[in-house]
């Protein structure tokens, strides 16, 4: 598997907020979080079915909605 990619993202306090709550909900970091939305954008702008729930990694399953 390739390395991970680190990278610095600049986001408004009130989204922050908002990821994290999320993330809580989810039982995520709010990088895990943010990774969980981009990799399901991702897959739905490929019209692919795992938009829904992405593949496991490292961090274990994905929880299903």
């Amino acid at each position: 598997m390739a390395p991970w990619k680190p990278f610095l993202l600049r986001i408004n306090p009130e989204l922050w907020s908002e990821l994290e709550a999320w993330a809580q909900d989810e039982l995520r970091s709010v990088n895990g979080q943010i990774e969980y939305i981009l990799k399901q954008a991702v897959s739905k702008r490929r019209g692919g079915a795992g938009a829904a729930r992405p593949k496991e990694d490292d961090r274990g399953p994905a929880k299903p909605k």
